[in-house]
């Protein structure tokens, strides 16, 4: 029986231990609470904690009430859309109020306007409650482009996104290649098996990130042959083309946005697309106790907007008054700045800070950026020269990211075939745009920006699964013959 008492010990060690070292938590358990507040989100581990914990406090200083925060977590914000989507349906089927739950928190501008045009929000009360915040100074209602609050109401962003460029040092001078600078540096071919992205169709801030790369190309050429239907068509092709070099590059398309700067930091990527706060914290991660960080993060120049991650609260919310008053704290002064500040400072976070830009301009001052985990950041004063411009791409955004996934993710490894071979039989003084292979590899003439707006966007708009599956498909195998002759021409030297 002796020789089992260490292994008991151990094991009495191993349950006892995270319960004496955990830190003492305001929210209350499920049977325990006063009170209950459903969140539906694609926010991570650490916004959720820190969130909750904060508000729970407010709740209890506030009400004298305890609360459970009840999360619901079903994936990115595309899960998030399905879910609503059902869930809705049946809710209007049997003439419901609502859904059993209180308030969307996070995610991109477009899932927000596009549940806000289904009729399926709540106004928010913390427009007329707080008329104050909503001045240019505090929370401008629009900048680069992006809509910081619903004109009517329904919803309102809380803190800052930008998407950007993660790159891992080491990898990328192995590679011979200066760090990357803008979008365009992404599809250069030296970047061959070394590049990681996101399925747009997973993730709404990757759609986000390759419709900024698109709207940058159109934007350059109707800035250098004015706005006409062939400088959109121009620019339109100029955008696909990137978004083909950039996939040729790419080592796989993973489900999981966070997966990108994970495998860039451990040198299985050279370099990938991220959203500023996911690379934020990875940099950080990797340049503790003095350390040079082996993965860094930057803006691409020109080539990005300053968007929002919005809360809503929905109609027939079980929880209303709760919802709202989440929603005040949210872009309260307390709230915002639970966004950035280091942890250990005053009303900063307990654990771990989210590394989110709070969405407040007039939290930029010298009182509190000191206390930031990312002083320099200063959102409003370095925000490139790029301003998104919603006319353009904005009524496309979902077709965007079926179209990638048509032309770049299914027809992937023929994709890939080709981008090498053209890489090996082209000479170094000559682009390989300009082969033949190259030719027929960067023919996107069947998806014209004429039927993207008054063809594939209309048909997106009807909800007819089979026919969106005929269309893409029908693309896909297409994008899959050319890049099958690409190959083959490429392999022959050119001729035929």
């Amino acid at each position: 029986m002796r020789r089992f008492v260490p292994i008991l010990l151990l094991l009495a060690a191993v349950i006892v231990a995270p319960i004496l070292l955990r830190t003492s938590s305001d929210l209350a358990t499920a049977g325990q609470a006063q009170d209950r507040l459903v969140i539906i989100t694609p926010h991570n581990e650490t916004i959720r904690s820190e969130f909750g914990e904060a508000f729970a406090r407010y709740w209890r200083e506030k009400k004298g009430r305890s609360i459970y925060v009840d999360w619901r977590i079903p994936g990115g914000t595309s899960d998030i859309a399905r879910v609503l989507n059902s869930s809705f349906d049946a809710a209007d089927a049997i003439k419901s109020p609502g859904i059993g739950i209180d308030l969307f928190f996070g995610g991109g501008e477009p899932d927000f306007k596009l549940q806000a045009e289904k009729g399926r929000f709540a106004e928010l009360e913390v427009f007329s409650k707080q008329p104050e915040w909503f001045k240019e100074e505090v929370i401008p209602a629009k900048f680069t482009g992006e809509n910081y609050y619903d004109a009517h109401r329904m919803w309102v962003g809380t803190c800052l996104s930008q998407m950007g460029i993660c790159y891992n040092v080491d990898s990328v001078k192995r590679l011979g290649l200066m760090p990357p600078r803008r979008w365009d540096d992404l599809g250069d071919p030296a970047y061959a098996g070394y590049l990681a992205l996101a399925d747009p169709t997973k993730s709404g801030s990757v759609g986000r990130s390759f419709e900024m790369m698109i709207q940058e190309q159109m934007q350059q050429v109707i800035r250098e042959k004015g706005d006409s239907p062939a400088s959109r068509e121009e620019g339109w092709q100029r955008g696909l083309n990137l978004l083909q070099r950039m996939a040729a590059n790419a080592r796989y398309f993973t489900d999981s946005a966070s997966k990108v700067p994970h495998d860039v930091a451990q040198g299985d990527a050279a370099a990938g697309t991220c959203i500023d706060f996911y690379g934020r914290s990875y940099e950080e991660k990797f340049s503790r106790n003095g350390r040079k960080s082996r993965l860094l993060w930057s803006a691409p120049l020109g080539g990005t907007s300053m968007s929002v991650d919005p809360i809503a609260v929905f109609r027939g919310a079980p929880n209303m008054e709760i919802a709202q008053e989440f929603v005040t704290f949210c872009l309260s002064r307390e709230g915002q700045l639970l966004w950035n500040l280091r942890v250990g400072q005053p009303g900063g976070p307990r654990e771990t800070s989210p590394r989110r830009l709070p969405v407040r301009r007039d939290l930029y001052g010298t009182d509190t950026l000191p206390m930031f985990s990312d002083p320099d950041a200063l959102p409003y004063e370095r925000s490139g020269s790029f301003e998104y411009n919603r006319e353009l791409t904005g009524p496309a955004f979902k077709a965007l990211a079926q179209i990638f996934r048509a032309m770049c993710i299914d027809p992937h490894e023929e994709m890939k075939h080709a981008w090498l071979e053209m890489r090996e039989h082209t000479g170094p003084a000559v682009k390989i745009e300009e082969t033949p292979a190259g030719k027929v590899f960067f023919d996107t003439s069947h998806v014209s920006y004429d039927r993207l707006m008054n063809g594939i966007v209309p048909l997106l708009g009807k909800r007819d699964p089979l026919a969106t599956l005929r269309e893409m498909s029908a693309i896909s195998e297409t994008f899959r013959q050319n890049y099958q002759k690409a190959a083959a021409l490429a392999e022959k030297g050119g001729r035929p």
